[in-house]
């Protein structure tokens, strides 16, 4: 097949769901709207920069005490320090109101690319802006958008402009995957009428050969406990609330050890530690390599995910797959994963005390967390299966263009 992704460079989701394609000896191109240098053996790449593209861009040096490889080095880089001083809230709604400005001549020259290239599949892997872009360069051949986590609930209603982007992608999309459910019914609301859908993880699954339990791993934690928070600062994240409720943690277990990666040198981070007296208490990383995650996961007993605004994160199934046990913001999507009291629990993302209550709960119930690491390991095995969820993909690419089997 001759596939072109038009993606994030920098991104592990989308990386990680590309590399099959490449490995596969399929033809695959990579158009991103943002710099960076993907370690692919790719047939062609090609940067087509939006607004700020350049500015949110990770910077060229990486930290090479804390990383291993061109891969890594590339997939987990640091931003650029001028850029700390502002929120994710803020720096996303910069985007929602300048980015849409950029589309129209970013789209042009894609269709160029696509005139050029002439794949059998365009596959847009995320609504904004690489979906919104897709579309308006209005591809002859298929085109796939792929829905992530908050594209619909934060991105789309965010300005009149991005509501309108955002229908226009669901109308011009000849086939759709989302990474849940629920997803997939917001997408006929957004004006999506196809008939050709796949719901699978939005990274293409867990790599069980990363993501795998500790062979020392212990079901008793009530000694040190160790719980980690990877989703870094993201707009739909409340790192105030999930520092609040660690604080109230402590006050029970003080030999509790939290790990925080890419939250390392955060202005913000720091505020929230001497607002919650937690300075000197909480472990910050930089940025790490998918196998240092794979290691903190190992490490750790609990994985906490406070979002508002989520799809299947894919490092929740990833620390799932680990033996971390799952507590996570009550929202539609996780309902798809976690039965509250079965094998994770879900709390109000809004609430410190809650998330305290569940944590400490999950930290006293050794029975409660080895049941739920079996079924969470049977659970990523038969839904997240990164071999099994891309062998699915590639049935879906053949189907949608009707290649034949060979």
């Amino acid at each position: 097949m001759r596939l072109l992704f038009i993606a994030d460079g920098r991104s592990p989701t989308a990386l990680n769901w590309i590399e099959y394609f490449v490995g596969n000896g399929d033809e695959v191109h990579l158009v991103s709207l943002y710099p960076s240098s993907p370690n692919l053996d790719l047939a062609s790449f090609h940067i087509i920069p939006i607004t700020f593209s350049k500015v949110v861009a990770s910077v060229a040096k990486t930290n090479h005490q804390q990383m291993n490889g061109r891969e890594e080095d590339i997939r987990y880089t640091q931003r650029k320090p001028s850029l700390s001083i502002l929120t994710p809230k803020i720096r996303t709604t910069f985007r929602h109101w300048f980015v849409p400005r950029s589309l129209r001549e970013a789209s042009a020259k894609l269709r160029e690319l696509i005139d050029t290239i002439n794949p059998d599949i365009v596959h847009a892997m995320r609504i904004p802006y690489e979906g919104m872009v897709g579309s308006l360069a209005d591809p002859k051949t298929p085109l796939i958008i792929s829905v992530w986590g908050n594209d619909f609930t934060l991105h789309a209603p965010s300005t009149k402009r991005m509501r309108a982007l955002t229908e226009q992608a669901m109308k011009k999309a000849d086939a759709l995957h989302t990474d849940c459910y629920k997803d997939l019914r917001l997408a006929r609301l957004w004006g999506y009428t196809g008939k050709q859908t796949m719901v699978v993880p939005g990274s293409g699954g867990v790599r069980g050969d990363v993501f795998y339990p500790s062979e020392s791993r212990t079901s008793v934690v009530t000694k040190k406990p160790v719980v980690i928070n990877p989703r870094g600062l993201r707009a739909y994240i409340h790192n105030d609330v999930f520092f609040g409720a660690i604080a109230l943690v402590m006050k029970e277990y003080p030999q509790a050890k939290v790990l925080c990666p890419a939250m390392k040198g955060s202005p913000q981070v720091q505020r929230w530690l001497e607002r919650f007296g937690l300075e000197g208490e909480i472990d910050l990383l930089p940025k790490v390599s998918r196998a240092q995650m794979a290691t903190l996961f190992q490490s750790a007993s609990i994985v906490v995910s406070p979002s508002t605004h989520d799809g299947t994160p894919n490092s929740l199934l990833e620390a799932m797959a680990c033996g971390c046990f799952p507590i996570a913001g009550d929202i539609e999507s996780l309902r798809e994963w976690i039965v509250p009291g079965v094998n994770g629990l879900l709390i109000d993302p809004n609430d410190s005390g809650d998330l305290a209550k569940a944590i400490i709960v999950a930290i006293e119930n050794q029975n409660l967390r080895e049941s739920a690491f079996q079924i969470n390991k049977q659970l990523v095995r038969e839904k997240a299966d990164y071999q099994k969820v891309m062998s699915k993909v590639k049935q879906f690419y053949k189907a949608l263009i009707k290649y034949p089997e060979q």
